[in-house]
């Protein structure tokens, strides 16, 4: 199943304690990035999280965004930071003497400056984890399944390419005898203005002869092309684990088969097929971008 790098998803969860909302939002990227954006509390479930990320996505930047309400009755205490109060207490001393002034001995006076009462919540999630994971699960199977939908639609565009890549092979094939002809017109034309001279050079026929046959003969190149074609189809038809990295291989070969076979035809026609041919690899290669 090709697999989209892109894709959302989002669930929401709730028991008699807690109230959790997950989302899911990945973009293209080489390699798997998950970030979290969450309350400082869920630093503690981030790495099995993470792991159970990894069992669905293999490439992209995943970011996770986590809110949840603690419907449970919280108990609180009150923390007295007694160096800051002396603190202050010292420094009001100080200060009254040197303004001859009363001293503050008022204990809520002191008590009233900043962080010297401190409350300190219960920030125990005891029993949210299980919620908080299958929230996460379910998060995950809408998030997969958007970026499987995403993967159909490109790989049908995957083969519509390949169809017009192949179109354009089968008329290069058919364009090579021309193209023969025209080098064997052209070869023909030189051996006789050799040969018209008075001292004929047997090694410029044999260099001439053999770069003829060189440039003719791009039968090995279209050979490959088929063959990186029928790969493409088949790792297409089988694609039970990432694949965009396998296409992006080929897709680099099909465009280096096809300048070659652009050099060597040394053709109009041939030429003006090899721009179509390298418009559509150029689709390919977008694509493959979008595709785990």
């Amino acid at each position: 199943m090709i697999k989209s790098m892109t894709g959302f998803g989002s669930a929401a969860g709730e028991n008699e304690d807690y109230k959790v909302t997950v989302e899911l939002k990945a973009v293209n990227q080489r390699f798997l990035e998950v970030a979290f954006h969450a309350p400082r509390q869920m630093a503690v479930f981030e790495d099995k999280m993470r792991r159970c990320i990894r069992q669905t996505a293999a490439r992209g930047k995943v970011d996770v965004f986590i809110n949840y309400i603690d419907k449970r009755e919280q108990a609180a205490s009150i923390h007295v930071d007694k160096a800051l109060a002396q603190a202050y207490h010292a420094s009001l001393d100080e200060l009254s003497d040197f303004l001859h002034l009363a001293r503050p001995d008022d204990v809520m006076q002191v008590a009233s400056y900043p962080d010297v009462l401190q409350v300190v919540e219960n920030t125990d999630l005891e029993g949210f984890e299980p919620l908080l994971m299958d929230t996460l699960q379910k998060a995950l199977t809408g998030f997969d399944a958007m970026r499987q939908a995403e993967g159909e639609n490109i790989g049908r565009d995957f083969l519509v390419h390949l169809a017009a890549l192949e179109k354009g092979v089968a008329a290069l094939k058919e364009l090579a005898p021309e193209i023969v002809q025209a080098y064997r017109e052209r070869l023909q034309k030189t051996l006789e203005e050799l040969l018209s001279a008075q001292d004929i050079d047997e090694t410029r026929i044999i260099q001439e002869t053999a770069i003829y046959a060189d440039k003719v003969n791009y039968t090995e190149e279209v050979v490959r092309l088929g063959s990186h074609f029928q790969q493409f189809r088949a790792i297409l038809a089988d694609a039970d684990e990432p694949i965009g990295r396998k296409l992006d291989f080929l897709i680099q070969e099909m465009n280096r088969e096809t300048n070659t076979i652009a050099s060597k035809a040394n053709s109009s026609k041939a030429a003006q097929l090899v721009v179509d041919m390298k418009s559509e690899i150029e689709k390919l290669r977008e694509q493959v971008q979008n595709i785990e």
